[in-house]
């Protein structure tokens, strides 16, 4: 079956299949990853380390996995990127030193930069292919629903687990880890079964050629970015989102066990609203596209971003545990509803030649912007405060508001066309 023969609708009911089944692996592992190696030895600065192993692999590789996306297909490097995954679950599931952990962190680490693209660009290729000016918005945001419950849902259900020890040959902690395993293998073969594309490059020749096309992909997707302004600014939004996103990804337990002033509290209350905020980024997913017909897809992106930027700040003002809470829950509701309309807007500005490699892009420039971000707020919390490391971060994501308006000018240029949706992929306004 040829890309072409599957309509929107069909695409659509695939995709939102396939990324939950990408997404509830991810869920399950999110609670015990860093209980997991802790209970079997690991000190907190050995769990560091390791764990930085994987935001390194991911860092390097981005970039080139975009492009070997881009030049061989989406389907063989999602198929291949899952088998990596089961492999680096595998590792986990059995990893009892330092090394073996840090082994399993930079495998899983190849399998994120694989997996960062390929199956929203096939998404977006695949209805594109179809018409040109599909709404591409409507079904991303579906996406973001799908995602955010698959890895709430997969989060509560790993905490069971835990709690009830179902396998008493198995540790408890590791229990939701074989189950991810088993998830991700079903995965693997649904992403054979159900991506389907026009391009079928297959055999060793072909993969050959493909892998020599890379450097050349990558380079034209840099120039397509160097030639873009509202390329060059939406990558600049996912910088200020980075280094602002550890305020409220890696901060908020800090802070609220401040508020609270009981570690064990704070503790206790993070967990449920940890998957809480997956749940309520799963809400503002599904409500972004009836803000976006109202006011536009870029006003949308734009507003949000400002929104969740206010919201971190907030997080630093003497709200209470309670208000500390509601602060983190709204950080990720307007999270839900910026991504999807953030990531439309990439995908108007590219071709489907370029379309994984500069989503990789956008993606790779985040992890040293967050890397930064955390190095620059935990200082600012040691010498100042939490507050006002909360309020630095909120800041910095708020200042990429106005980076939003190139695309915003393109927007309004397209309106009086009749054209909300602008041109096809691949215009550079």
């Amino acid at each position: 079956m040829a890309m072409t023969q599957l309509d929107p609708r069909q695409a659509r009911t695939r995709y939102l299949i396939l990324l939950a089944l990408r997404w509830m692996p991810s869920g399950l592992l999110l609670p015990v990853l860093t209980l997991l190696p802790l209970d079997r030895g690991l000190t907190l600065s050995e769990l560091g380390l390791a764990a930085a192993v994987q935001g390194l692999v991911v860092f390097v590789l981005e970039l080139p996995t975009g492009g070997i996306s881009d030049a061989l297909g989406r389907r063989p490097v999602l198929v291949a990127s899952g088998v990596i995954s089961l492999v680096g679950i595998g590792l986990i599931f059995v990893a009892d030193s330092f090394a073996l952990f840090a082994v399993a962190f930079a495998v899983q680490g190849l399998y994120k930069a694989l997996d960062s693209g390929p199956l929203e660009a096939w998404y977006v290729d695949t209805v594109q292919a179809h018409d040109p000016d599909a709404d591409i918005a409507a079904g991303l945001s579906r996406g973001g629903t799908v995602a955010g419950i698959a890895i709430g849902g997969s989060a509560l259900l790993a905490g069971g687990l835990v709690a009830l020890d179902p396998l008493p040959s198995v540790d408890a902690l590791a229990v939701p880890v074989l189950l991810a395993a088993v998830l991700r293998a079903v995965s693997v073969l649904a992403t054979m079964s159900l991506l389907v594309e026009a391009r079928q490059r297959s055999g060793w020749q072909a993969t050959v050629t493909a892998v020599r096309e890379v450097p050349g992909v990558i380079a034209g997707s840099l120039r397509l970015v160097r030639g873009s302004r509202i390329l060059q600014c939406l990558i600049l939004v996912e910088l200020c989102w980075g280094f602002g996103a550890t305020a409220y990804e890696s901060l908020t337990p800090v802070r609220l066990a401040e508020v609270v002033e009981d570690a064990e509290r704070a503790g206790a209350i993070m967990g449920p609203a940890a998957a809480a905020a997956w749940f309520v980024s799963a809400g503002g997913a599904a409500l972004a596209p009836r803000l976006a017909e109202r006011v536009g897809i870029t006003l949308t992106a734009a507003a949000t971003r400002l929104a969740q930027g206010l919201f971190v700040a907030a997080m630093g003002l003497s709200l209470g545990a309670a208000g500390v809470v509601m602060a983190f829950l709204a950080c990720y509701v307007v999270q839900g509803a910026s991504s999807p309309m953030h990531m439309t807007l990439v995908h108007r500005e590219v071709t489907e030649a370029h379309r994984a490699t500069v989503v990789s892009l956008s993606s790779m420039v985040f992890q040293p912007a967050a890397a930064v971000g955390l190095v620059a707020l935990t200082a600012v919390g040691e010498s100042a405060s939490l507050a006002a490391a909360m309020l630095v971060g909120g800041l910095i994501v708020a200042a990429a508001t106005p980076l939003y308006v190139p695309a915003y000018r393109a927007e309004r240029r397209r309106e009086p066309a009749g054209d909300p949706e602008g041109p096809p992929a691949g215009s550079i306004a």
